[in-house]
């Protein structure tokens, strides 16, 4: 192991950081501070999610390496049997070898995972917004399950070599390490396949525009795009490097040529190695822009979603007789905080009418149609629209702002909307409902993020005739009324929610407590510092889980580029030795060299940043289902994350380059 600690040392620390990662997510699992939090289930399913792919991973990344070893070790293993060592003696060479290794590996790594597990439980405290009563301390459970799993899968790969050296004799282990490939023969059929696999998968990632559809369809178009980045590095690349050396005038240049025919003879493997690192690099960055995107857009859609520190939400049916009253709800709102010397700072109110439709797109084209809305859903999410009525006086209480000045007929668009002009609601039977848009009013926030697929629109009518004409044209049974009250506190955070919890005793406990506020069929309060909590549990845990499995797929990536160079450099020393032999310079050996792992390192994280740009709209509408329609807010983490990813690519390059070019000197 000494001896050969160029290749074991990567391969301890890989085991070691594995094992950390691994420890860390089953230690977060079973914390008991966990259990006590708020919104603990979030941590708990991303935690378990994050140990089951990074048991995944760890199994084919450390079988992978073992697998490398093996064959970069097969002519010293060789060389023992020939000195007359027996199979059976080769066999407890590699158990003492697995010992040491689970040893080293697995030991360091449960040490390193206890120092993390302390660091982790810091880093989770910013990035939930809440403090977390952890306990830190070392977890037995956590510390026996990790370690059984990494045993078995270096009894795995123990199994595995012992069967190779059963199967094997002294002669082919002996010139194990100096078998190469043939030269591979151009399948087009594989190219056309994977250039069908790749263009279905892109299709798919560009034209999908509803949310849903794009939740259904995105593990189908990164399966196609997996299978044509596999088929496409194995074969396409082997078809560009035989027209590349059909160009003479390309061909035979001195880096040219060691470059193209080298990577040429051995391309089945390297095409694979390419493809590992592209699928890679493309999960890593995919997962921590996804991630970063949703937890940056929190903050937008909790103040969007919960405008106050109470928000009392009433559901009411006029045509039962239902009607609440605002006054007598803020007056309890009012009395109840004061009596827990609570200050309430502002209060608004309002009601509004919901109802879904479609947005038609008949005569559009035409200068002289009339735009509409079709007061039934689609089977496109992407038409689909969520309709909230205000009257102006409502839309005066929720805002504080002026009330519109509207003529009966006419409407208002708070926010986002049709533009000023004629509109006009149909039904499916043909018949219609004309108003009238007249202006743009600033937009209401808890109007702007919905929990539904489908985009919302928020119009002001000029009374409540206009509201119940429309509630009429649309039909009781698919409307329905609600009535908000917004109390602002002036308390911290843990007042707010000790205040939440005291509302919730007080209704079960307090058959009185609602005299006074009107007949209606529900009251639901959420307080924003609650559903703070709820929220950056969720994407504060997503993140959390995207940055670890981030670093475990980037671990991966680096270990599959390190080993992959060590090998080639090891199978080229004995070429570019001939090639010294019979006149090549020390800087044209430098030259060939730095084109051919250029091409090998940068060849896979271009076409992952291609995967990117055309992974881009499947994600952006994914996350709309989380309450993140902000653009620009996915635009920047997707580019921020490319870059940031790039720069650490770049640096593995140059040591990675040293590294190969120390072995082939």
């Amino acid at each position: 192991m000494k001896q050969n600690r160029r290749f074991f040392l990567p391969y301890l620390l890989a085991l070691a950081g594995l094992t950390a990662a691994f420890y860390v997510m089953s230690a977060l699992c079973a914390d008991p501070g966990v259990l006590e939090m708020r919104g603990f289930e979030y941590v708990m399913v991303m935690m378990q999610i994050g140990m089951f792919v990074a048991g995944v991973l760890s199994a084919v990344l450390l079988l992978y390496i073992n697998s490398f070893l093996m064959k970069q070790r097969k002519k010293e293993l060789g060389l023992y049997n020939i000195l007359g060592m027996g199979k059976g003696n080769i066999a407890l060479i590699q158990c003492w070898e697995s010992l040491f290794t689970a040893l080293l590996g697995i030991g360091g790594g449960l040490v390193l995972g206890v120092a993390f597990h302390k660091l982790a439980t810091l880093a989770l405290v910013p990035l939930l917004k809440f403090s977390i009563p952890f306990h830190g301390s070392v977890s037995l459970p956590a510390m026996v399950e990790t370690a059984v799993f990494f045993g078995f899968l270096l009894l795995l790969a123990l199994a595995l070599n012992l069967f190779r050296v059963r199967l094997s004799n002294p002669i082919e282990l002996l010139h194990g390490g100096n078998v190469g490939e043939k030269e591979p023969r151009t399948r087009w059929l594989m190219a056309a396949v994977g250039a069908a696999c790749l263009g279905a998968g892109y299709f798919i990632a560009v034209t999908v525009k509803d949310p849903t559809l794009a939740m259904l369809l995105y593990f189908l178009a990164v399966l196609l795009v997996i299978i044509g980045t596999y088929c496409l590095f194995t074969a396409g690349s082997i078809a560009l490097l035989k027209l590349l050396r059909k160009n003479k005038g390309f061909y035979y240049q001195t880096g040219h040529f060691i470059g193209v025919s080298g990577m040429l003879y051995r391309m089945k493997r390297n095409a694979v190695g390419l493809a590992n690192i592209c699928i890679l690099s493309t999960m890593v960055m995919v997962m921590l822009s996804g991630t970063l995107a949703l937890y940056l857009g929190q903050g937008e859609i909790i103040a969007a979603r919960y405008p106050a520190s109470f928000n009392i939400t009433i559901g009411f049916d006029p045509s039962r007789g239902q009607q609440p009253s605002l006054d007598g709800a803020e007056r309890l709102v009012r009395s109840f905080a004061a009596e827990h010397s609570v200050p309430v700072s502002g209060l608004r109110s309002g009601q509004y009418l919901q109802f879904g439709g479609s947005e038609t797109r008949e005569g559009y084209p035409f200068p002289d149609s009339v735009p509409g809305f079709l007061t039934a859903s689609s089977s496109d999410n992407t038409l689909n629209r969520t309709f909230f009525v205000l009257t102006a006086a409502d839309y005066a209480g929720l805002s504080g702002q002026p009330s519109p000045a509207l003529a009966p007929g006419e409407l208002a668009v708070s926010g986002i909307g049709p533009a000023p002009g004629p509109i006009t609601f149909t039904d499916v039977e043909g018949g219609s409902l004309p108003f009238t848009v007249r202006e743009t009013l600033p937009a209401l926030s808890m109007f702007s993020v919905t929990d539904s697929m489908s985009e919302p629109v928020c119009l002001v009518t000029a009374d409540e005739t206009d509201r119940t004409a429309l509630r009429n044209f649309v039909g009781y049974e698919f409307t329905r009324y609600t009535a908000l009250v917004l109390a602002e506190l002036d308390c911290t955070t843990e007042e707010e929610l000790a205040l939440v919890d005291a509302w919730s005793d007080r209704t079960i406990n307090d058959g009185t407590f609602f005299d006074g506020t009107g007949d209606w069929e529900y009251w639901r309060v959420e307080s924003r510092a609650e559903m703070s909590v709820d929220g950056y549990a969720m994407a504060g845990g997503f993140l959390f889980l995207g940055i670890l499995l981030g670093i475990i797929f980037l671990m991966a990536t680096v270990l599959i580029i390190y080993y992959k160079q060590v090998s080639e450099g090891y199978e080229d020393q004995g070429r570019f030795e001939i090639m010294r032999k019979v006149g090549l310079s020390q800087r044209q050996v430098k030259s060939s060299i730095r084109g051919q792992v250029l091409i090998v390192f940068f060849l896979p994280i271009l076409v992952a940043a291609v995967h990117i740009l055309f992974d881009f709209n499947l994600v952006a509408r994914m996350l709309t289902m989380f309450g993140v329609r902000n653009v620009m807010t996915v635009v920047l983490c997707t580019g921020g994350t490319l870059a940031a990813f790039l720069a650490v690519y770049v640096l593995v390059y140059l040591l990675t380059a040293r590294t190969y070019y120390k072995i082939v000197k």
